[in-house]
């Protein structure tokens, strides 16, 4: 069995060495071991959990709700059905984060339409082109 000294993990996990305190000290984590000097030791099943942890929080579930599914983990094999209605609705919000996401992609890969067709407007003017309209300009936003 591996052990990671705080720094590791930090690395490995993207989590800064006072998020790693915070989440102990909130109960994110089991109590972390330590070293005869005092030094914290981490195992491959805390840097596991907080792999876990770094899905959840990157996909925007609160820490009220990871202290929830940490509790249910906790819990036993009783609470797997807690842990799977927690998941599913956690899953039902990060599919509408991407539906938003996609929207406002949608949005932008037009404006980017837009401003390359002004462009090649710009660069290759029509033999026959009309001067712009009053306020045709303001939708070159």
């Amino acid at each position: 069995m591996s052990i990671y000294t705080p720094g590791q993990v930090a690395e490995e996990t993207g989590f800064s060495l006072d998020t790693l305190r915070y989440y102990e000290r909130i109960g994110l984590l089991e109590p972390i071991e330590r070293n005869s000097a005092g030094q914290r030791r981490f195992s491959e099943e805390d840097v596991g959990w907080l792999g876990m942890v770094r899905c959840l929080r990157d996909t925007g579930m609160p820490i009220a709700e990871m202290l929830r599914f940490t509790a249910l983990v906790r819990g036993g094999r009783q609470t797997i059905g807690e842990r799977i209605t927690l998941l599913e609705a956690h899953d039902r919000e990060v599919e509408e984060q991407i539906s938003r996401l996609r929207e406002r992609q949608a949005a932008i890969q037009r404006k980017i339409h837009h401003y390359r067709d002004l462009l090649t407007e710009q660069a290759d003017p029509a033999p026959c082109a009309h001067p712009a309209a009053p306020g045709d300009h303001a939708a070159s936003n």
